[in-house]
């Protein structure tokens, strides 16, 4: 599960086209989009990878080795039964979709099994999901603040989870390889 905001897009280009061709783990992803704009984030990523790239879809089963993308104006959440599930619950801190509901959903699904990514982003969104997926048994890896186009997100996940490891855009490309 990553989760990125203000400079995802250029945070992103680095960890996803490394991802290699027959990589295993399904990829989920919340970028904070204006809930007025079409997204095109599927498209642009799916002309970058070697796996699969596509938006979420409601009630649609979760694939290993493909990415996804939530929809604008979406909660995107992970079901028990590994579906995904879209909301238009009220935006939490401002955004629909938000990281920490996905992250928190993620967390009840997947348990140790996951891992949580907080990118780049100026605000707090998935601080509050990353500390439920690492009370869950799962990893935590946040960007390195020094190398984020905006700090607010990744300080905010450190302060909440100060066990994550804190990694630059490379390391965790790297990291993704090897899982």
């Amino acid at each position: 599960m990553i989760g990125a905001s203000a400079g995802a897009l250029d945070a992103l280009s680095v960890i996803l086209p490394a991802l290699p061709e027959g990589f295993s783990l399904p990829v989920i992803v919340v970028v904070h989009i204006p809930p007025d704009k079409r997204s095109v984030l599927a498209e642009l990523f799916q002309a970058k990878c070697r796996v699969p790239v596509r938006e979420a879809e409601d009630k649609e089963p979760i694939v290993g080795g493909t990415v996804y993308f939530a929809p604008p104006d979406y909660h995107l959440l992970v079901e028990a039964d590994k579906h995904l599930s879209l909301s238009s619950d009220e935006p939490v801190l401002f955004s629909r979709p938000s990281i920490d509901v996905l992250f928190e959903s993620a967390a009840d699904a997947y348990g140790p099994a996951l891992i949580a990514i907080v990118l780049t982003g100026a605000n707090h969104d998935g601080a509050k999901g990353m500390r439920a997926v690492v009370d869950a048994g799962g990893s935590g890896i946040v960007q390195s603040p020094e190398g984020a186009f905006a700090t607010a997100m990744p300080e905010a996940a450190i302060a909440m989870c100060p066990t994550a490891s804190v990694l630059s855009l490379s390391a965790i490309a790297a990291y993704l390889q090897e899982v």
